[in-house]
């Protein structure tokens, strides 16, 4: 079953010649709103920029309220569109118009019955994810379009970031004992990153949480005692691990090693909206058996496995959450998404419009029981 009179292909095609870099998406959003439009479907765009759309039965009616979103900003410079037979090139190919192409095919080809379908598509996922963080959906089961190759993947890692502040009290280099060395305390800060994670269990799908320190800046002379020292970490966190439980005990575990005259205080990065949190749905749901069903019957391998990169899946948790979509991140010659190469089989795309249309109608009727 596909929607009558729409192209995933045709619709791609048009989406990746336009530049949707950065938070310049206002072109991009007009494209998605006209298509809607033209096939009679009411369309609002709300305060954050999200095109939202919903068929079947009112929220407070249905049976079961069924969420597909994906975003349709990407990271710049943008990438021209080419086509080579089979295989489409450009910026956001993958990441993720590709997806939402996907996804725009099914949600115009099911008819939700007494059960609720709504398309919800952001702006800003690449940087802050201020559209996600604004959604306020209340559904039942969650489908983000991303690059899975067509796998249905029910966890992802977690993303903090956060500044560690030493402070200790400068002198002179020829007298180094008259003063306090932040920089000398990275040492033991240091050890405790490499040992952070030695003693937490490894999550059963997603492995071991990862902290790793990118990038340092301390000392105002090179014949002073630095009394300053900063370090910027990386956590890619494992449920059920917070940003705030992270902050805590990353701190605790700083102070305890560093001497007791060396300052220290951990401040998560700021930023308008919550950090991309860790989630796991059940790899038994009704929703990722019925998922990857559908992405075998239509071609794709439909397997079952963690997704690699941070979403904004996370915000949609504890609900029943998925993550699939044609295209990858990566392949045998590198990266994919976000690079000059990025492309995505038209095959695929297609592909992933049949699986998710035959899912879906299979996931609002099983609602309705």
């Amino acid at each position: 079953m596909t929607a009558a009179g729409f192209d995933p292909v045709d619709f791609l095609t048009s989406a990746v010649r336009i530049d949707s870099t950065d938070e310049d998406v206002a072109e991009m959003r007009s494209f998605l709103v006209e298509t809607l439009e033209s096939r009679d479907v009411k369309v609002t765009v709300d305060d954050a920029g999200n095109t939202l759309a919903s068929k079947g039965s009112p929220s407070e009616d249905c049976t079961r309220h069924v969420v597909l979103n994906t975003h349709i900003d990407t990271v710049p410079p943008h990438v021209p569109f080419e086509r080579d037979g089979d295989v489409v090139r450009g910026r956001g190919s993958c990441d993720a118009k590709g997806p939402l192409a996907a996804l725009l095919s099914a949600f115009l080809a099911v008819d939700p019955g007494d059960a609720r379908l709504t398309l919800a598509v952001t702006p800003d996922e690449e940087v802050l994810s201020t559209g996600a963080a604004a959604l306020d959906l209340d559904g039942d089961l969650y489908v983000v379009g991303e690059p899975t190759d067509l796998d249905v993947c029910t966890a992802a890692k977690g993303r903090f970031q956060g500044t560690l502040s030493l402070a200790g009290s400068a002198a002179h280099a020829a007298e180094p004992d008259s003063g306090v060395n932040a920089v000398a305390a990275l040492e033991s800060v240091l050890k405790v990153v490499r040992e952070f994670d030695a003693h937490r269990e490894a999550h059963p799908e997603l492995g071991s949480a990862t902290l790793t320190p990118t990038v340092v800046d301390g000392g105002a002379a090179t014949n002073q005692v630095p009394a300053e020292c900063a370090l910027v970490v990386d956590r890619r966190s494992v449920p059920p691990e917070t940003a705030e439980g992270f902050r805590s005990a990353f701190e605790a575990a700083v102070r305890e090693a560093v001497p007791a005259e060396v300052g220290v205080a951990f401040a998560l990065t700021d930023r308008p909206t919550p950090f991309l949190e860790a989630f796991a749905t059940d790899p038994d749901h009704e929703l990722v058996r019925t998922l990857s069903a559908a992405a075998r019957d239509a071609g794709g391998r439909g397997g079952v496995r963690p997704f690699t990169a941070a979403t904004e899946a996370s915000y949609f948790a504890p609900a029943p959450t998925v993550v699939f979509g044609p295209g990858v991140l990566a392949d045998d010659e590198g990266a994919v998404a976000h690079a000059d190469r990025e492309y995505v089989s038209l095959r695929d795309v297609r592909r992933a419009a049949e699986a998710l249309t035959d899912a879906l109608s299979s996931l609002v009727a099983e609602g309705e029981d």
